[in-house]
């Protein structure tokens, strides 16, 4: 199928795969930057679309893609707003639904709250019905901006000891069952030191950590007792650990939940004649769509 590009996201994986960081980069080329896109149909009908055919990416005016990766969108539905979402937004459906199997009444702690994927993923596990959320991030306004949705917050500013009391508070107050990890590196280390049992004690309740982003570091150290003392379950969401199937239906769910009732994100579009110019311009705190 051919599309007609309205609008496309400059989203992290984009920049990684560009750069050829990302396990999914094609390391190829030519290659054309974009994994996903609004655009229109030959015969006029509005779709979110993504994984092109190589060496098609989405920063074009026009992209080649197959009927099946295609999903209209309703009018509810910005073409920006939709561009901006999505791919974000998904993230955290496909790993609370698909990875995690999620149920309502479950407690959730976002590490990485203060990213794009991270604030959509706070606001999508109250709406999946998370008993308690846990907001964790370095940015103090975004973090303030969050407490609709978020019981608790934890700034990623605080000394390192001062953080790890910080996890085991929370942990202490309503055990939480499920991580959604947009960070690794150093962040995620001391989550997993903030859940290692200490002396021998009965059982530890079931944690399912899942791993969705490396912003912070693309590796951690992990003692064996951080398995053996607790009750965690590590696995990773993305490409290859979630079949495409499963990512399409978290994205037409999603889809459905924002034209439901809005979430709220910040956008920025820019012409896609400016895309060289803005490629390393920081987002702060917003999602930078093109537009052709």
């Amino acid at each position: 199928m051919v599309v007609t590009v309205t609008a496309a996201g400059l989203h992290p994986v984009v920049k990684s795969q560009a750069n050829g960081s990302h396990y999914a980069s094609p390391k190829a080329l030519p290659f054309i930057p974009g994994v996903d896109g609004v655009g229109r149909l030959e015969d006029g009908t509005r779709v979110y679309f993504g994984i092109s055919r190589m060496p098609f990416g989405t920063f074009a005016e026009h992209c080649v893609t197959g009927r099946s990766m295609c999903l209209p969108i309703p009018d509810a539905l910005g073409d920006a707003t939709a561009a901006a979402l999505l791919n974000p937004g998904m993230s955290s459906w496909a790993a609370l639904t698909a990875r995690a199997q999620f149920v309502a009444g479950d407690s959730v702690l976002i590490l990485g709250a203060t990213g794009v994927a991270g604030q959509l993923a706070v606001q999508t596990a109250k709406r999946l019905g998370a008993r308690r959320v846990v907001a964790v991030g370095r940015n103090p306004q975004v973090l303030e901006n969050l407490q609709p949705w978020a019981d608790a917050v934890i700034s990623l500013n605080l000394e390192q000891e001062a953080l790890i009391s910080s996890f085991r508070g929370e942990w202490a107050k309503d055990a939480i069952d499920v991580v959604l990890d947009y960070l690794w590196g150093a962040p995620a280390e001391r989550v997993l030191e903030a859940i290692s049992q200490k002396g021998f004690k009965s059982a530890a309740s079931r944690i399912r950590f899942v791993q969705i982003g490396a912003s912070a570091g693309p590796t951690i150290s992990l003692p064996a007792a951080s398995l053996r003392s607790s009750a965690l379950e590590l696995m990773g969401s993305g490409f290859g650990s979630v079949s495409i199937a499963k990512i399409l239906q978290s994205a037409a769910d999603f889809i459905s939940e924002a034209a439901r009732e809005p979430f709220q994100i910040k956008v920025d579009t820019a012409p896609l004649s400016e895309v060289a110019a803005l490629w390393n311009v920081p987002q702060e705190g917003a999602r930078r769509v093109f537009q052709p």
